[in-house]
């Protein structure tokens, strides 16, 4: 589904990435482990446009997304919740998720469908739906950004750091809707810190460092011999 092939990117003269090379298999989850600074989000910036890659593709379904705008991605069905969530402050709950609900080809009858359906998962959302984003907990900006990501009726969603800074109770229920969204057939690609939420929800893993992947495995694998998780994380 989505295939990044020897991938550098620059943030003006420093090279940041080195030959990135990853894949995300429909209805897969996939972690991407490193330590801070390493350049996985740069990663998820590439792929979405953010960053543009000064080396190598970046595929989707078959399709180049280099030069690609970032505003046309969502249409193709790649969503993107970033590191610092991106909420409209200003905006309310509500008047936030229609910047994914209101668009072109959306039917009264499926906007309510896929509003209920983030009610569902997220019930704070539904109580806070006239309240100010910006006024939100750190916990439910992210609830947010991951509920304005969900409407657009993703095939794949670019996760960057969901836990950071959350409390333990927040972090057992992004594990919930990352797991419940997989069984939806969402395939996902999860920047975390995180490790064992990492290994407990993905399929696959890869740890980068400085800018370049370094070993790839099944999570299972790492779960069951985590001697590479120490090598490259220290954890």
């Amino acid at each position: 589904m989505l295939s990044l092939r020897e991938v550098h990117a620059h943030y003006g003269k420093s090279h940041v990435l080195h030959g990135v090379t990853i894949d995300v298999g429909p209805r897969e989850v996939v972690g991407l482990l490193g330590r801070n600074g390493v350049g996985k989000s740069t990663t998820l910036k590439t792929i979405m446009g953010l960053v543009r890659a000064s080396d190598g593709s970046v595929t989707f379904e078959g399709r180049d997304l280099i030069g690609v705008a970032t505003y046309r991605l969502p249409a193709l069905g790649i969503s993107y919740v970033p590191e610092d969530r991106r909420v409209f402050r200003l905006l309310t709950v509500l008047e936030n998720l229609r910047t994914g609900l209101d668009r072109a080809g959306m039917t009264p009858e499926r906007r309510q469908a896929l509003l209920a359906k983030v009610y569902d998962y997220f019930p704070v959302l539904r109580e806070r739906r006239h309240q100010a984003g910006g006024t939100l907990s750190g916990g439910e900006q992210q609830m947010l950004a991951i509920a304005r990501a969900m409407v657009l009726e993703p095939k794949i969603i670019l996760l960057d750091e969901p836990t950071e800074g959350l409390m333990p109770r927040m972090v057992g229920q992004i594990r919930q809707i990352i797991e419940i969204l997989n069984k939806e057939g969402v395939a996902i690609l999860l920047v975390e810190q995180n490790v064992p939420l990492t290994l407990a929800v993905s399929d696959r893993v890869y740890i980068m460092e400085k800018g370049a992947v370094r070993h790839q495995a099944t999570a299972a694998a790492l779960r069951a011999d985590d001697a590479v998780i120490h090598q490259y994380l220290g954890v």
